[in-house]
């Protein structure tokens, strides 16, 4: 665990961290992107950080990876690369810089060492887990392999590396549905996400899909009786649900799709009132960029996420510390897992 007293007495000896109004007026131009969401008076806290992290990422030549559930300040302040799973799976592999500082959870950081092996990797806190992730482990993949003899297993990204060393593919919630239809099985196997692989199993129906009893605890908090409720309380409200949530969400929602679909799908559509239907954060990276949409709640938060601060970004970059490693021998197969994910989507998109 991070000695955050320690760690913040040594980052105020080296960088001026004090709030000021006229610094975040200086940086108006960054606090733009975020305006709608985030006071002046709340950026002005936040703004000696992002100048002191924009620094250190120029010394170190480092960029800065950042998942789509991440607050605004580190979204909109300070990332070079932000979007889903896939997207920033893709671009691990692609950045041009020594070092990847990964802005989302701990699998998202072993994918991209495994991706980047000479790179260095950091992870601004290590107890930044996923309750998905750990929901499973190699010796689980056997034993479904057991239980399905011959059918392929399709693992969500969001696993270890040993599950996904254990795995034939990878996929996100953008393309499980192809990766699953493209297997060339009756029967495929997809796990952690029970619910996931249900509305898969849904939008695939000539394959037989089993599944490991795995789910997010941000996702699978909501009901459909939530989504019929908020309908009541606002007439014409268009709903967005995350394929993790359970079926009965999404077949109650007006659309269902990945993190990156859902930005699009509220980008095109343009609704008046939408409700997205998965963490909390998601709404509010968006919405500076869609004005004229009214987002309403309600939201949860993920408890591993919100681990990621600008402090702990900062300090990582400032004492190099929190590098994320992979065992070689877990690393190569891994690697061809997320690798096949990555070529078969793009096959499937081209």
């Amino acid at each position: 665990m991070l000695d955050l007293t320690d760690i913040r007495s040594e980052l105020r000896a080296h960088y001026d961290l004090e709030p000021s109004l006229t610094l975040a007026a200086e940086m108006s131009d960054i606090h733009a992107r975020m305006g709608r969401v985030m006071p002046m008076v709340d950026w002005a806290i936040h703004a000696p950080y992002v100048r002191a992290i924009i620094a250190l990422k120029k010394q170190r030549n480092a960029v800065i990876l950042a998942h789509n559930y991440m607050t605004p300040q580190i979204y909109h302040g300070i990332s070079d690369v932000v979007g889903d799973s896939l997207h920033l799976a893709i671009k691990a592999a692609e950045v041009q810089a020594d070092v990847i500082v990964q802005c989302g959870v701990h699998f998202m950081a072993e994918t991209s060492k495994i991706l980047s092996p000479e790179k260095i990797v950091l992870m601004p806190d290590m107890e930044a887990g996923c309750s998905l992730a750990e929901s499973i482990t190699a010796e689980g993949i056997a034993q479904m392999r057991a239980m399905y003899p011959g059918a392929p297993v399709v693992s969500y990204v969001n696993t270890t590396a040993e599950v996904k060393a254990a795995s034939d593919i990878c996929c996100t919630s953008a393309n499980a549905a192809q990766i699953v239809a493209a297997m060339d099985s009756d029967t495929v196997i997809m796990t952690p996400d029970k619910w996931l692989a249900q509305n898969v199993a849904k939008q695939v129906p000539q394959k037989r899909v089993v599944w490991w009893d795995g789910a997010c605890i941000v996702h699978e908090q909501f009901t459909a009786q939530d989504l019929r409720d908020f309908r009541d309380w606002n007439p014409g409200l268009k709903i967005i649900a995350h394929p993790e949530c359970p079926p009965e969400v999404v077949a109650e929602a007006d659309y269902a799709g990945s993190t990156a679909n859902i930005q699009g799908w509220v980008e095109t559509q343009r609704p008046k009132q939408v409700m997205l239907v998965t963490e909390c954060s998601m709404a509010s990276n968006i919405s500076d960029a869609n004005p004229d949409v009214e987002f309403l709640g309600p939201c949860n938060m993920c408890p591993y996420m919100q681990k990621i601060t600008l402090e702990k970004v900062l300090w990582s970059l400032h004492s190099m510390t929190g590098a994320v490693e992979v065992d070689p021998a877990v690393a190569e197969p891994a690697r061809r897992a997320v690798q096949r994910m990555i070529d078969l989507s793009r096959k499937l998109a081209g």
